[in-house]
Protein backbone atom coordinates (compact mmCIF):
# COMPACT_ATOMS: atom_id res chain seq x y z
CA UNK A 1 0.00 0.00 0.00
CA UNK A 2 1.39 3.69 -0.39
CA UNK A 3 1.01 5.43 2.48
CA UNK A 4 -0.40 9.60 1.41
CA UNK A 5 2.87 11.79 2.95
CA UNK A 6 1.37 13.85 5.31
CA UNK A 7 2.88 17.56 6.65
CA UNK A 8 2.20 18.74 10.29
CA UNK A 9 1.95 22.25 11.16
CA UNK A 10 2.50 23.00 14.82
CA UNK A 11 3.30 26.23 16.85
CA UNK A 12 3.18 23.98 20.21
CA UNK A 13 3.50 21.37 22.24
CA UNK A 14 2.13 18.83 19.83
CA UNK A 15 0.36 16.72 21.13
CA UNK A 16 -2.15 15.84 18.59
CA UNK A 17 0.42 15.73 15.92
CA UNK A 18 2.04 12.88 18.52
CA UNK A 19 -1.23 11.22 18.14
CA UNK A 20 -0.92 11.24 14.38
CA UNK A 21 2.38 10.22 14.48
CA UNK A 22 1.63 7.18 16.72
CA UNK A 23 -1.28 6.68 14.65
CA UNK A 24 0.80 6.18 11.36
CA UNK A 25 3.08 3.67 12.72
CA UNK A 26 0.15 0.91 12.54
CA UNK A 27 0.56 -1.00 9.22
CA UNK A 28 -2.74 -0.30 7.82
CA UNK A 29 -2.82 3.32 8.55
CA UNK A 30 -3.37 5.08 5.07
CA UNK A 31 -1.00 7.78 5.47
CA UNK A 32 2.70 8.26 6.59
CA UNK A 33 3.87 11.57 8.62
CA UNK A 34 6.66 12.56 5.99
CA UNK A 35 7.50 15.89 8.36
CA UNK A 36 6.60 17.82 11.06
CA UNK A 37 7.25 22.27 10.82
CA UNK A 38 6.44 24.65 13.31
CA UNK A 39 6.02 28.58 13.02
CA UNK A 40 8.04 28.93 16.21
CA UNK A 41 12.00 27.72 16.75
CA UNK A 42 11.03 26.96 19.96
CA UNK A 43 7.94 24.76 19.79
CA UNK A 44 8.62 21.65 22.02
CA UNK A 45 6.45 19.32 19.40
CA UNK A 46 9.38 19.70 17.27
CA UNK A 47 11.73 18.04 20.29
CA UNK A 48 8.89 15.89 20.96
CA UNK A 49 8.27 14.67 16.63
CA UNK A 50 12.26 13.96 16.58
CA UNK A 51 12.01 11.86 19.83
CA UNK A 52 9.02 9.83 17.79
CA UNK A 53 11.63 9.03 14.51
CA UNK A 54 9.78 12.47 12.13
CA UNK A 55 11.94 14.75 10.49
CA UNK A 56 10.90 18.24 12.27
CA UNK A 57 12.31 21.60 11.14
CA UNK A 58 11.17 25.44 11.65
CA UNK A 59 10.03 27.84 9.30
CA UNK A 60 10.10 30.65 11.48
CA UNK A 61 7.83 33.86 10.92
CA UNK A 62 9.65 36.08 12.83
CA UNK A 63 11.98 36.75 10.13
CA UNK A 64 9.38 37.69 8.10
CA UNK A 65 8.02 40.52 9.66
CA UNK A 66 4.00 41.03 8.89
CA UNK A 67 4.48 39.68 5.48
CA UNK A 68 2.46 36.37 6.36
CA UNK A 69 2.38 35.54 2.52
CA UNK A 70 6.31 35.33 2.11
CA UNK A 71 6.62 33.33 5.31
CA UNK A 72 3.75 30.86 3.71
CA UNK A 73 5.61 30.63 0.51
CA UNK A 74 8.59 29.02 2.06
CA UNK A 75 6.02 26.81 4.46
CA UNK A 76 4.66 25.30 1.29
CA UNK A 77 8.09 25.24 -0.33
CA UNK A 78 9.29 22.85 2.97
CA UNK A 79 6.00 21.00 2.60
CA UNK A 80 6.67 20.25 -1.31
CA UNK A 81 10.45 19.32 -0.76
CA UNK A 82 9.10 16.55 1.96
CA UNK A 83 6.71 15.56 -0.94
CA UNK A 84 3.71 15.80 1.79
CA UNK A 85 0.22 14.83 -0.27
CA UNK A 86 -1.78 16.22 2.86
CA UNK A 87 -1.52 19.38 5.13
CA UNK A 88 -2.52 18.60 9.27
CA UNK A 89 -2.89 21.59 11.13
CA UNK A 90 -2.26 20.19 14.96
CA UNK A 91 -2.53 23.42 17.10
CA UNK A 92 -1.01 25.79 14.23
CA UNK A 93 -1.70 29.03 15.63
CA UNK A 94 -1.57 31.33 12.48
CA UNK A 95 -4.11 32.79 10.33
CA UNK A 96 -3.46 31.78 7.03
CA UNK A 97 -3.83 33.89 3.88
CA UNK A 98 -5.24 33.02 0.72
CA UNK A 99 -2.08 31.99 -0.58
CA UNK A 100 -1.81 28.51 1.42
CA UNK A 101 -5.33 27.85 1.32
CA UNK A 102 -5.45 27.98 -2.17
CA UNK A 103 -2.16 26.24 -2.59
CA UNK A 104 -3.36 22.89 -0.87
CA UNK A 105 -7.01 23.34 -1.52
CA UNK A 106 -8.81 20.66 -0.58
CA UNK A 107 -5.55 18.57 0.93
CA UNK A 108 -5.69 20.48 4.45
CA UNK A 109 -7.49 19.85 7.46
CA UNK A 110 -7.62 21.28 10.98
CA UNK A 111 -8.55 20.16 14.03
CA UNK A 112 -10.62 22.50 16.33
CA UNK A 113 -11.81 21.94 19.75
CA UNK A 114 -16.22 22.82 19.11
CA UNK A 115 -18.53 21.62 17.63
CA UNK A 116 -18.47 23.67 14.65
CA UNK A 117 -19.99 26.00 13.82
CA UNK A 118 -20.58 26.80 17.36
CA UNK A 119 -17.41 28.49 19.02
CA UNK A 120 -14.86 28.91 15.50
CA UNK A 121 -12.18 30.81 16.92
CA UNK A 122 -10.30 30.79 20.55
CA UNK A 123 -11.19 30.47 23.88
CA UNK A 124 -13.78 27.82 22.90
CA UNK A 125 -14.52 25.83 26.04
CA UNK A 126 -15.20 28.64 28.57
CA UNK A 127 -17.55 30.07 25.58
CA UNK A 128 -18.79 26.60 25.85
CA UNK A 129 -19.89 26.86 29.45
CA UNK A 130 -21.00 30.07 29.90
CA UNK A 131 -23.30 29.55 27.04
CA UNK A 132 -24.99 27.10 28.77
CA UNK A 133 -24.16 24.12 26.16
CA UNK A 134 -24.92 20.51 27.11
CA UNK A 135 -22.19 19.16 25.11
CA UNK A 136 -19.06 20.27 23.40
CA UNK A 137 -17.00 18.44 21.52
CA UNK A 138 -14.33 18.84 19.01
CA UNK A 139 -13.92 18.82 14.69
CA UNK A 140 -11.92 17.95 12.04
CA UNK A 141 -12.55 20.00 9.36
CA UNK A 142 -11.05 21.21 5.39
CA UNK A 143 -9.26 24.93 5.81
CA UNK A 144 -10.95 27.31 3.93
CA UNK A 145 -10.50 31.13 3.85
CA UNK A 146 -12.50 31.72 6.84
CA UNK A 147 -11.40 31.06 10.15
CA UNK A 148 -12.81 27.43 10.80
CA UNK A 149 -15.12 28.19 8.49
CA UNK A 150 -14.46 24.59 6.18
CA UNK A 151 -16.36 21.62 5.70
CA UNK A 152 -16.78 19.26 8.41
CA UNK A 153 -15.06 15.74 8.16
CA UNK A 154 -15.72 14.29 11.54
CA UNK A 155 -16.52 15.36 15.44
CA UNK A 156 -16.79 13.90 18.77
CA UNK A 157 -18.93 15.20 21.21
CA UNK A 158 -18.05 15.55 24.98
CA UNK A 159 -20.96 16.04 27.64
CA UNK A 160 -20.72 19.59 30.16
CA UNK A 161 -21.46 18.77 33.58
CA UNK A 162 -22.43 20.84 36.29
CA UNK A 163 -19.25 20.79 38.15
CA UNK A 164 -17.17 21.43 34.44
CA UNK A 165 -14.45 24.35 34.64
CA UNK A 166 -12.41 25.36 31.63
CA UNK A 167 -9.32 22.87 32.85
CA UNK A 168 -11.26 19.80 33.44
CA UNK A 169 -13.68 20.36 29.79
CA UNK A 170 -10.09 21.22 28.05
CA UNK A 171 -8.59 17.51 29.25
CA UNK A 172 -11.69 15.67 28.07
CA UNK A 173 -11.98 17.27 24.57
CA UNK A 174 -8.42 16.97 24.29
CA UNK A 175 -8.72 12.97 24.28
CA UNK A 176 -11.04 13.29 22.54
CA UNK A 177 -9.16 15.08 19.81
CA UNK A 178 -6.26 12.74 20.03
CA UNK A 179 -8.77 9.73 19.45
CA UNK A 180 -10.82 11.28 16.31
CA UNK A 181 -7.66 13.47 14.47
CA UNK A 182 -6.19 10.14 13.41
CA UNK A 183 -9.46 8.43 12.31
CA UNK A 184 -10.81 11.06 10.64
CA UNK A 185 -7.15 11.67 8.64
CA UNK A 186 -7.19 8.29 7.39
CA UNK A 187 -10.68 8.44 6.52
CA UNK A 188 -10.05 11.39 4.40
CA UNK A 189 -7.20 10.22 3.03
CA UNK A 190 -9.01 7.00 2.25
CA UNK A 191 -12.28 8.56 0.35
CA UNK A 192 -9.84 10.91 -1.48
CA UNK A 193 -7.01 7.64 -3.02
CA UNK A 194 -5.01 10.70 -2.24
Amino acid sequence: MTKARVGILISGTGSNMEALIRAAEADDCPYAVAVVISNRPDAAGLERARALGVTALAVDHAPFGKDREAHEHALDAALRRFNCHVVALAGYMRIMTPFLVGAWEGRMLNIHPSLLPRHPGLDTHRRAIEAGDAEAGCSVHLVTAGVDEGPVLAQARTPITETDSVESLTARVLAAEHALYPRALAEFVRSRAV
